[in-house]
């Protein structure tokens, strides 16, 4: 486990000061992403593993001034990037691994997960983690703002079946680890995978 935290911080804290920089088009994707949660006006969501704090402002703006909105990154210069930005007013940012978030059981409307999947030292168990902090029927949305065969192609790869995020693969994972996938979609423009936590 610490060698899988040492490569995440090795990978994103040299490129957390320019992160949105290289992605300046895509708050319009999480926008809409968020807004197919389900939230209502005063739940509590997560953003697990969320970065310099992207999403934010967008949960902020479904859940609205009396909602929980807590962004958790293991990061530290992804979380001091988000404050920079502002995003802190959005929502509270945790230092957090998600395989053991500081959170009670059933704490959580719903858990957003802006490309979390392939970050994870070991999904099954994690993906537990993340149903262990959201109420029964909640939701936990998987979400890239560019669909698996752009991503592939952006990082020189090609797309195998074994991928996380491929949809058979990705539905057992979930069925393992306490949520049912709900809708899946894989296109250029979007990812996004909405599960519902089991009762």
């Amino acid at each position: 486990m610490a060698d899988h935290h040492n490569h995440v911080l090795d990978f994103f804290t040299p490129r957390a000061a320019d992160w949105d920089s290289r992605f300046p088009d895509d708050g319009p994707a999480y926008a809409a992403a968020a807004g197919l949660l389900g939230l209502r006006t005063g739940d509590a969501v997560l953003d697990a593993g969320c970065g310099t704090g992207r999403a934010l402002p967008a949960l902020r703006a479904v859940v609205g001034p009396g909602g929980t909105v807590l962004g958790a990154d293991l990061t530290p210069a992804m979380l001091e990037e988000a404050a920079r930005k502002g995003r802190g007013e959005s929502g509270t940012l945790l230092r957090a691994d998600v395989a053991r978030l500081p959170l009670r059981d059933g704490a959580l409307d719903a858990v957003f997960g802006a490309g979390l999947i392939s970050h994870l030292a070991r999904p099954d168990a994690d993906m537990t983690e993340l149903a262990r902090v959201v109420r029964p029927g909640g939701v936990l949305a998987l979400f890239h703002p560019i669909g698996r065969a752009a991503l592939a192609a952006r990082h020189g790869r090609t797309l195998t079946a074994d991928d996380l995020r491929a949809e058979p693969v990705l539905r057992a994972l979930l069925a393992g680890s306490g949520w049912r996938l709900d809708s899946y979609t894989d296109e250029d423009g979007r990812f996004l995978a909405l599960a519902v936590r089991r009762s």
